[in-house]
């Protein structure tokens, strides 16, 4: 399977690069001049250069993370504990061997570093983990937008045969059984009984607690203009203008919150996987997959939504090419009305060596400073 993937990923990334290079120079208005990029950037965001936006996209300028004085507040409070307690704890699963935090491990940034989580019975997903951080801002959940709440996504895993295989009319009366949750009920919630509905609450509770630390882009943007390198700077201009990042990740978070085919579908071939399609049945969401935030980026490969990227280097090469993959028979596409269309936003950047890795180093900025939950003493 992977000297398949191996193969087609090298043969697709090839015909890229030499598109990319064949288009290199076909408008050099489109050439940025060597600006004084500190100098451009050195002050408030209302002031920065003006960003390189297609019509209709609806964005956010860049922004700071605020400063977090209330995180040992937020964890004392009854259902966080109880939460956190729940999250840890392998018996939520059928196998008593398999806890949320088998896949979303704090000391791996809230994911497990696979291309594809592995459950029960080690049996593997089909999609990349997402990492956890800042999950209380998002809009939706899953790659594929199927959740519209935590406790709506929380219950995805719990009952998935090959995630935690747990029976959700079970799990209330296994955790009655266990003496130590009786007073975390009664604490979170006013008295000791146990619900389903009051589980998939507290998971909730305290996945919200969740947040990246400020980087040192964070400190850049309210004022510390010393925080990032003139090559980091030029990268954010870049992000900004010419390599067009800032169409989908945009904002506080890096992300649009919307849904984009950027051509990993991989239409009737081995690893097809139609995205949002699946829920919506819309044949213009063939191939959709949610737009991840860019917060702590370096710290959450394998990317994308089957996690066959771990090279920064590499995916800005993709996406440089303009994501252009093998033209299909013309014949077969008129015919198949759900055959894949990459999004019209995707176009070749021409990017030079000094430009990627300008734009690679602002990507790295974006990650903080991780820290480590210590895991709690779950109760018997």
């Amino acid at each position: 399977m992977k000297s398949i993937l191996l193969k087609t990923f090298l043969f697709v990334f090839s015909v890229s690069i030499v598109y990319s290079l064949l288009s290199f120079g076909a408008s050099m208005s489109d050439k940025i001049t060597n600006e004084n990029w500190r100098e451009l950037y050195s002050k408030p965001t209302k002031q920065w250069p003006k960003p390189t936006i297609d019509k209709d996209v609806v964005w956010q300028e860049l922004e700071s993370l605020d400063i977090d004085t209330s995180y040992y507040e937020r964890m004392e409070d009854p259902k966080v504990i109880l939460g956190q307690m729940l999250f840890f704890d392998p018996k939520l699963s059928g196998s008593n061997q398999v806890s949320c935090s088998s896949c979303h491990d704090p000391e791996l940034a809230w994911g497990d570093g696979r291309e594809v989580s592995l459950g029960n019975d080690h049996l593997q997903g089909k999609r990349n983990t997402p990492s956890l951080y800042n999950i209380n801002a998002r809009k939706s959940f899953f790659w594929d937008g199927r959740a519209s709440t935590l406790e709506e996504q929380a219950q995805g895993p719990i009952t998935a045969h090959h995630e935690m295989n747990m029976d959700s009319k079970s799990l209330a009366k296994k955790l009655k059984k266990v003496k130590g949750y009786a007073g975390l009920f009664q604490n979170a919630y006013g008295n000791t009984d146990i619900t389903y509905e009051k589980i998939l609450q507290s998971l909730a509770t305290f996945q919200k607690t969740i947040l990246s630390k400020r980087s040192r882009f964070d400190d850049f943007v309210d004022g510390d203009y010393t925080q990032l390198s003139d090559q980091e700077i030029h990268g954010l201009h870049l992000f900004r203008t010419k390599a067009r990042c800032i169409n989908c990740h945009s904002g506080k978070y890096l992300t649009d919150e919307s849904f984009h085919n950027i051509g990993l579908t991989y239409y009737k071939r081995e690893f097809e996987d139609l995205g949002l399609y699946n829920i919506t049945k819309k044949a213009e969401d063939v191939g959709k997959f949610r737009t991840p935030s860019l917060r702590d980026v370096m710290y959450t490969g394998p990317w994308m939504h089957n996690g066959f990227f771990d090279n920064m280097t590499g995916i800005i090469n993709i996406y440089n090419s303009g994501m252009h993959m093998i033209d299909p028979d013309e014949a077969e596409k008129a015919a198949d009305p759900l055959f894949p269309k990459t999004d019209v936003l995707l176009q070749p950047l021409n990017l030079d060596d000094t430009e990627i890795e300008a734009l690679v180093a602002f990507i790295k900025t974006l990650s903080g400073r991780q820290y480590k939950m210590e895991r709690p003493q779950i109760p018997r």
